[in-house]
C-alpha cells in the first residue's frame, strides 16, 4: 500500500523533530573571480576549482575532529505530517586549481612584480601570485522547506514496525560564511571567517527509516552561490567577488525525535 506519511504508515509526524549528520562530495562550475584593492583591480576568467576530500579515518567519527571532513548537519521540525522546515550547515571545501592558466583583465599598481595593465592576458596562477581556497570551509548556512512522502513500508516485527522507504524534496536559501585561505601577490596569508554572500538550492533524496526512529538518507543537491564580499588580505579594502553553481552528493545518518503527546482524558 502506498501512503503519504513521512516516517511510517499510520504515523503522525506533525510536531516531530529530526536531526542528521553526514558527508558530501561537491562540484563547482568555472567562476570569474574579481580581486579589488587600493592599488589593483583585475578579474580572472573561468577559474577552475574542486573540493578537497579528507582521507577516510577516525576523524570522521571523533567528536574533536569530525568537523574537518566535508560534512552536512541539519535540524528539522515537522509543522505538518508531510512538511518540515529545517536549519542546516553544508560544509563544503573549494580549492582553486594551482598553476592553471586563466585570462586576466585589469590593472595592478602596488609595487609588486605583477604591476601592469592586462587585457585577455593568459596568466599562470602560480603560488607567488595567488593561492585561493575556502577550505574551513565554504560554509553554507541555510533554511529549507522539505516534503516527505512514504513510498513503501516493509513490516518486520509483529507490531508492524520495520523499514520505511520515503521520498524527500526541498528548496531553501541562506548565507555563505567561509573561512577563506588566501595569499595574494606575496601578501601575508589571510584565513578568517567572514560573511561573504548568499546561496540558494534545491534537493531530492531517498530515505530509509528503521523502526520509526533512525534513518539513512542519500541526497542530490544543487544550487547557486554568490559571494561579493570575500576577504583576501588583512586589509579590509582588499576583497574578491565570485559566483558559481554547485552540486553535492550526500550520505547522512539521523534520528527522529517524537514529542511527548499527553493522553486524551476520558470522561465517564
Amino acid at each position: 500500500m502506498i501512503s503519504v506519511l513521512a516516517f511510517g504508515q499510520g504515523k503522525e509526524n506533525k510536531g516531530k523533530f529530526y536531526v542528521y549528520w553526514g558527508w558530501n562530495n561537491a562540484q563547482y562550475t568555472k567562476s570569474d573571480i574579481r580581486f579589488k584593492g587600493d592599488n589593483y583591480d583585475f578579474t580572472l576568467d573561468n577559474v577552475v576549482a574542486h573540493d578537497r576530500q579528507s582521507d577516510f579515518g577516525i576523524k570522521y567519527f571523533n567528536p574533536v575532529e569530525m568537523t574537518i571532513p566535508q560534512y552536512n548537519f541539519r535540524l528539522g521540525y515537522f509543522f505538518h505530517d508531510n512538511w518540515n522546515v529545517s536549519f542546516g550547515i553544508d560544509h563544503m571545501k573549494y580549492v582553486m586549481d594551482q598553476n592553471q592558466i586563466a585570462n586576466m583583465n585589469g590593472s595592478i599598481a602596488n609595487g609588486s612584480d605583477f604591476d601592469g595593465n592586462y587585457q585577455n592576458h593568459p596568466m599562470e596562477l602560480t603560488e607567488d601570485f595567488l593561492m585561493f581556497e575556502h577550505t574551513d570551509g565554504l560554509n553554507y548556512a541555510n533554511i529549507e522547506v522539505r516534503r516527505f512522502d512514504n513510498l513503501l513500508r516493509l513490516p518486520i516485527s509483529k507490531n508492524g514496525k520495520g523499514i520505511d522507504v520515503n521520498l524527500t524534496e526541498g528548496i531553501g536559501g541562506g548565507i555563505l560564511y567561509p573561512k577563506t585561505n588566501t595569499t595574494l601577490m606575496g601578501q601575508p596569508r589571510h584565513d578568517e571567517f567572514h560573511l561573504s554572500g548568499f546561496g540558494v538550492g534545491a534537493m531530492v533524496g531517498i530515505n530509509f527509516t528503521f523502526w520509526d526512529y533512525f534513518f539513512i538518507q542519500a541526497e542530490l543537491k544543487g544550487g547557486y552561490i554568490n559571494m561579493d564580499d570575500i576577504r583576501t588580505t588583512h586589509s579590509p579594502s582588499d576583497k574578491a567577488q565570485q559566483d558559481f553553481f554547485y552540486s553535492q552528493q550526500n550520505i547522512v545518518f539521523g534520528a527522529i525525535i517524537p514529542m511527548f503527546r499527553p493522553k486524551k482524558q476520558i470522561n465517564f
